[in-house]
């Protein structure tokens, strides 16, 4: 769900689908990339918010999780995106509580009531509630190991092509349905609780109660939880009704099991999350501790699963506040929140002495130039002029065509450095920064001059702003496009209108650990670096996201660089 609000918010940001008629004009207002991160990070937002209606818990897993820049007015608007979404999601559970649409009409919008169980705890709870977290922390930093060395295999496999993405998955399911279907055998048959308001066992799809070749009258507690939809096995597991439900031979066997499916299911060439099996493994081991305490806690074994929920959550995601948020806003018990809390921090701490979060993990091995949220130590030790890329590759205010054309055809910048000099100005001086799009944008128009001289009236009268916008995926236009001739390319084309006159800028002297805190927090692509001293080139280079990684820095200063 989140991939789903992230996707349908990107096709908005570059003006929707002509293909499928799904475009309206005020779409372009959007084409702008922070108008489009923003949407996009509402987007995710609203997945979140749909997936596990919790709105706030939305807005703050935007904010721990997908954004890496975050300011007042982002923060209203995924609150107004994630309050739709309740509100849409609410309205439709109402039209649909007639039984007109299957199961979703089931239910409202608190997915898991534990509101049954007693909140009360004492110095045992404390105690049992330490050992959860630090158990999670362990049990959450191996699994994401152990998820890294799988999708490090996957990838390899499925670079081999669809055929094998395709036995890949097939072989993931067989052993799925295997598991599901064999390990309950294992299982007894219990006699059904007296009382229930509730069938025993269950007829249909859903419920708790799992008959799976036991007699009239009785359940086999382990179908119940593999042979059940995953919220029903989630609501089994947080229930505190009857707490001899499960044994906990049937809960370890159920751990395991769903602790290894989760490692080996994540990866394959099919739409599978990690919360919802880290939720089911997590409130395993939560009921486990449930039911060994017994009658030493006051707690009972569904809040139990619900501590042992958070700290696999924590131990794998390493977030605090959005799953916090969530969590109380999935089982509606605010009295849970200390401990919630607790258990959060406790998983994290330990979790994060022996590897970074899932999320983190995945992100370094797709090789993406991630920016973390601090500055490395080593960086304070270096300043911006140490690691600028060169050579420097810069244009006049009036530029040659033929000079363009060949940096647009030879190089891969996006940015390039305009330079002002005489006779446009008294002495070299840096006019701005040029984007490669536009310079495309630009040279399609063919708003030439045989001699070099400004020309900002004619290119202002031939161009709308929107022209500038940024294009969608793969529908920019691209050099080979670009139709120039000879003569063409000893012509001469002012580039003062397209040029952002304010770029932002810093001191070669300044240390590389602000450099890359101001870099990040802006959300900038190119960071102009400009001389401390008068009478040099007006810029010394342009640092970009590539010049702070840790694989850059180290090819450039290996002395300085700690061995990761």
């Amino acid at each position: 769900m989140v991939h789903t609000g992230a996707c349908i918010a990107n096709l908005l940001g570059q003006g929707g689908s002509r293909k499928y008629h799904l475009t309206w004009k005020w779409l372009k207002y959007f084409k702008n990339d922070r108008d489009r991160r923003d949407l996009i990070t509402c987007g995710a937002a609203a997945g979140v918010a749909a997936a596990f209606r919790a709105p706030v818990g939305g807005v703050l897993f935007a904010l721990e999780e997908i954004a890496s820049w975050w300011r007042s007015a982002l923060l209203w608007r995924t609150f107004f995106t994630t309050a739709i979404v309740a509100m849409v999601l609410r309205s439709l559970i109402q039209f649909c509580r007639g039984g007109n649409c299957g199961l979703f009409g089931q239910g409202g919008l608190i997915m898991f009531d534990v509101n049954s169980g007693v909140s009360n705890y004492n110095t045992i709870d404390v105690l049992a509630l330490i050992l959860i977290g630090v158990l999670g922390g362990l049990l959450g930093s191996l699994y994401n190991y152990l998820v890294d060395k799988v999708l490090r295999t996957y990838a390899v496999i499925n670079e081999r092509g669809p055929a094998f993405k395709i036995l890949l998955v097939m072989s993931v399911s067989i052993l799925t349905s295997c598991c599901s279907y064999g390990l309950p055998w294992f299982a007894g048959c219990i006699p059904c609780p007296v009382g229930l308001e509730e069938k025993c066992p269950t007829i249909g799809r859903s419920g708790n109660y799992k008959n799976f070749q036991c007699p009239a009258g009785h359940y086999n507690d382990l179908a119940s939880l593999f042979l059940n939809t995953n919220d029903d096995a989630i609501r089994n597991l947080f229930s505190s009704n009857n707490s001899n439900e499960f044994h906990i031979s049937t809960l370890l066997i159920f751990f395991a099991g769903v602790y290894c499916l989760g490692i080996i299911t994540y990866g394959i060439a099919i739409p599978s999350g990690l919360f919802i099996p880290v939720i089911l493994a997590g409130a395993s081991y939560g009921r486990i501790f449930g039911r060994a305490l017994g009658s030493l806690s006051n707690l009972n074994v569904g809040l139990f699963s619900l501590l042992g929920a958070a700290s696999f959550l924590g131990g794998t995601m390493r977030m605090t506040v959005s799953i916090c948020v969530i969590l109380l806003e999935l089982t509606n018990n605010l009295l849970m929140l200390p401990l919630v809390m607790l258990v959060l921090l406790i998983s994290k701490t330990v979790a994060d002495i022996f590897n970074k979060g899932v999320y983190d993990q995945i992100v370094k091995m797709k090789g993406l130039p991630f920016l973390e949220a601090h500055a490395e130590p080593f960086m304070r030790n270096l300043v911006a002029g140490d690691v600028c890329s060169g050579p420097l590759l810069s244009f006049s205010g009036v530029e040659k065509v033929g000079n363009i054309a060949h940096a647009l055809k030879y190089t891969r910048h996006n940015g390039f450095p305009v330079i002002d000099e005489p006779p446009f100005s008294e002495t070299p001086e840096l006019c701005g920064l040029v984007l490669r799009s536009h310079l495309l944008v630009l040279l399609n128009g063919k708003k030439f001059t045989k001699q070099r001289v400004l020309s900002a009236s004619n290119i202002l009268s031939r161009f709308h702003a929107f022209d500038f916008a940024k294009p969608g995926s793969g529908k920019g236009i691209k050099f080979e496009d670009l139709i120039i001739t000879e003569e063409e390319m000893e012509m001469y084309v002012d580039l003062h209108p397209i040029t952002n006159t304010s770029p932002y800028t810093v001191v070669e002297t300044m240390s590389l650990a602000k450099a890359a805190i101001l870099f990040r927090q802006l959300g900038l692509r190119h960071l102009c670096v400009v001389p401390k001293k008068t009478g040099r080139a007006p810029i010394v280079g342009i640092l970009t996201r590539h010049d702070f990684m840790h694989e850059h820095i180290s090819n450039l200063y290996p002395h300085l660089v700690p061995h990761k």
